[in-house]
């Protein structure tokens, strides 16, 4: 379904993908585990057309998609919840949500969507006319997983969708996680808490200072004794 070879982006003259390869089958979760700064964030970046590559491809459904605007990917069917949830603080609940399908022009559907939305995040449909900043943490992370489900994305990228939370919330984030892949929509899922991230992934890759240095199912990682030393604890 998406597939990388050889990316290269750069920041300036600095490096900060160094020619990555990995591929993401349909129906899959597939995670990115890694430390601060070590391309996760970058590499959806690349994906969604927020930066540009400096080298290498990136095919999404046997076609390129390096190179294309942002606006074009989501039209694709790619959706992305950024780091740090990015929803808009100022507007409502529903007018966040209604952002999210900025690009389709069928209203029926769009209502249905909303309707999906609303019995999925049940809190979300309680707050709906409340402004997005006086929203919990949590419930504002539900609000940006609900704001790129309004794109009725094929392929969902999530940026540490547990940060900032606690643990009990966190499990239910990850409950939605596996619940959205179940229902056909596949997630490549970036998360600093490699436990969790790899409890609900199937396949992972680790990423270290912009290279990929190791890569397997989710169990090959968790019994890789360097993943456990580096991103598992003992």
């Amino acid at each position: 379904m998406l597939e990388l070879k050889d990316v290269v982006v750069h920041y300036g003259v600095v490096p900060a993908l160094k020619g990555i390869s990995f591929r993401v089958e349909e129906g899959e979760i597939v995670t990115l585990i890694g430390a601060n700064g070590a391309g996760k964030s970058t590499t959806l970046k690349a994906i969604s057309g927020l930066l540009k590559l400096k080298e290498g491809s990136i095919t999404y459904q046997g076609g390129s998609i390096s190179g294309k605007g942002a606006h074009m990917v989501v039209r694709q069917g790619i959706s992305q919840v950024p780091e740090g949830r990015g929803i808009f603080a100022n507007l409502t609940v529903e007018e966040n949500l209604s952002l999210g399908a900025y690009t389709r022009k069928d209203k029926s559907k769009i209502n249905e969507n909303l309707k999906n939305v609303y019995e999925r995040f049940p809190r979300l449909q309680e707050r709906r006319k409340q402004v997005g900043g006086t929203l919990s943490g949590g419930e504002q992370q539900m609000l940006a997983i609900g704001r790129a489900l309004m794109a009725t994305p094929k392929l969902l990228l999530l940026d540490e969708p547990s940060m900032g939370l606690a643990p009990l919330v966190v499990r239910e984030i990850f409950k939605i996680i596996r619940e959205i892949n179940k229902m056909g929509t596949t997630i490549l899922l970036v998360e600093q808490n490699a436990r969790m991230a790899l409890s609900v992934a199937g396949r992972g890759y680790v990423l270290e200072t912009g290279q990929i240095i190791s890569e397997g199912s989710a169990s090959e990682l968790r019994g890789n004794e360097e993943v456990k030393k580096a991103y598992l604890g003992h």
